[in-house]
């Protein structure tokens, strides 16, 4: 099982292109990507928009997107926006 470890740690203003890289990363893949979202504080709706692109083009390459170190704000926002069913998520 490949893994694209992507990881996320570079302040909330690179979260946006640092999804937009990783997405280009599943060309050709299968199975998981894993994003590190330990250093992840928030998340506004520019970051939903690339996470929801991301892990539709994931489910069109048939990979699994896991998130880790997800803290209880940002996953509360991911379910307030419908997104937390669509990634495996640990914290």
């Amino acid at each position: 099982m490949e893994m694209i470890p992507v990881l996320l740690n570079l302040g909330e203003k690179r979260l946006v292109p640092a999804l937009q890289e990783a997405r280009e990363k599943l060309s050709g893949m299968e199975g998981e990507a894993v994003l590190d979202f330990s250093s992840v504080q928030r998340v506004d709706p520019s970051v939903l928009r690339a996470m929801e692109e991301f892990v539709g083009a994931a489910d069109e390459k048939g990979v699994k997107v896991i998130l880790s170190g997800v803290n209880v704000g940002v996953y509360k926002v991911l379910k307030l926006a419908k997104l937390a069913p669509r990634f495996s998520v640990t914290r």
